[in-house]
């Protein structure tokens, strides 16, 4: 059983995001000052006295189907509504009562929850219950004036929003493995969520650019947990203005760090452009484990042959990651998008897989058989003394030599090929440090000091 649910809901611009900022203690909620910022559902985790809940952020609710993504918000909105134990509504207390919030009042009414009136940018004590009062007009009881900017009052309205909810669990939650799902804008990312969830949990368009925000779901499978994050799509650089798809990127590559794994899809019409090699580099920076998700798959007309060239193609486009597990998806069609998930599984397996030491120093003297080290120009030859694993997500070991530069990139890669070879690692990049003679004397030198200083 998850967390209750705690929807945020109003016209645009009153400052729901602000508000789900100050709630949620986070400031994860883009917040810029411009209506429709705000356009799937996203999910924050809160605290108030005993009790913890999911707070979720909706976009603006305008009850127009003239414009394209306002019917698809107001879908979100009623999607959240119906999994929520209690509503906030947000207005705007600077500018009173409006047409609009007049609208959504009486449309919340008609929805089987239970409604809690925010009145916000009331920052002035003395003018707050007087904006406030203005409110009692809507027929949703008693409005409570706050600052989602400066947090006052939010106390009171999260008082209220306490006797809806049910107690929290007391049994622990469930680890669950972290996905974010990066891309290019427009490869599919969103559908692919939808696909993996059985629901519209993002909109879904072809105008790219649709997702703003990143968009966390949590998916059970054979009794896994699973928090899938869907990104905003990431253009070059030069092609994004400050607003809110600069904060959306941001947020992105926030979900790239954050991750256990990434799904990093890609169109198979297009295949790998430039922006896919900088995300790849990026994916690799971080150490995150990776999937190459080649969505779109049902658009390729194919033979017997196919699959394979395609993937000899894209191996060769992104070579400084072959490392990654691949898979070719339909998020359409759902076609192997139900295969994702094992994979993630075995991935993150080995993202977090720790080896003894003695494992380690096997693997070196069969490499150290094969391919002796290389030599100085003076002739003295590179020494590998012993190596170990000294931490896991990625894998990192530390391999203690007589002089790191000795051993040049060409022999550097020729024991990390052995590493995978014989310990496998698949899907997930490896960190190995050569660590000299002179590092390890530095450090012994340095306890003693210390010792001596004590």
């Amino acid at each position: 059983m998850g967390l209750p649910i705690v929807a945020v809901v109003g016209r645009p611009n009153v400052g729901k995001s602000t508000l789900v900022n100050r709630l949620t203690g986070m400031m994860d909620a883009i917040v810029h000052d411009e209506p429709g910022v705000t356009r799937d559902r996203t999910y924050r985790p809160a605290y108030w006295c005993d009790r913890e809940f999911m707070v979720v952020d909706t976009g603006g609710l305008v009850f127009d189907d003239e414009t394209e993504f306002l019917p698809l918000i107001r879908q979100q909105v009623m999607t959240a509504l119906a999994e929520a134990s209690v509503a906030i509504m947000v207005v705007d207390g600077r500018e009173g009562e409006m047409d609009a919030d007049a609208e959504i009042a009486q449309w919340l009414r008609q929805q089987k929850v239970p409604v809690v009136l925010a009145v916000n940018k009331c920052e002035s004590p003395q003018l707050g219950l007087a904006q406030a009062a203005q409110f009692w007009n809507l027929g949703l009881g008693e409005p409570f004036a706050l600052s989602g900017i400066h947090g006052n009052g939010t106390g009171e309205l999260l008082d209220r929003v306490l006797v809806h909810l049910p107690p929290t669990p007391t049994e622990p939650e469930e680890e669950e493995i972290k996905v974010a799902i990066i891309g290019r804008p427009n490869v599919g990312k969103s559908s692919l969520l939808n696909a993996f969830v059985g629901e519209e949990r993002s909109i879904v368009s072809p105008i790219s650019g649709t997702t703003r925000d990143t968009i966390d779901m949590v998916v059970e499978r054979d009794g896994k947990r699973y928090r899938l994050i869907d990104t905003a799509g990431i253009r070059r650089k030069k092609n994004v203005e400050y607003g809110p798809e600069f904060f959306g990127i941001n947020r992105a590559f926030k979900a790239i760090r954050r991750c256990d794994v990434v799904l990093f899809v890609i169109d198979a019409v297009d295949g790998v452009t430039e922006q896919e090699l900088k995300l790849a580099g990026r994916i690799i920076e971080e150490g995150r484990a990776c999937i190459l998700v080649i969505n779109k798959w049902d658009a390729i007309e194919k033979d017997n042959d196919t699959i394979y060239e395609y993937e000899k193609l894209i191996r060769d486009r992104l070579n400084f990651m072959d490392w990654a597990q691949i898979i070719f998806v339909s998020a359409k069609t759902g076609q192997r998008v139900a295969n994702i998930l094992a994979l993630v599984d075995a991935t993150n397996e080995q993202h977090q897989r720790r080896v003894s030491t003695s494992v380690v120093n096997e693997v070196l003297e069969e490499a150290l058989s094969w391919h002796t080290p290389p030599t100085t120009r003076q002739g003295k030859q590179g020494k590998i003394y012993y190596g170990t694993q000294v931490s896991t997500k990625p894998p990192t070991f530390a391999l203690f030599v007589n002089n790191p530069a000795v051993f040049k990139d060409n022999y550097r890669r020729y024991v990390e090929r052995q590493f995978r070879e014989v310990l496998g690692f698949a899907g997930t990049p490896l960190k190995i440090f050569w660590r000299g003679k002179k590092v390890r004397e530095a450090e012994r030198g340095g306890t003693a000091n210390r010792a001596t200083r004590v």
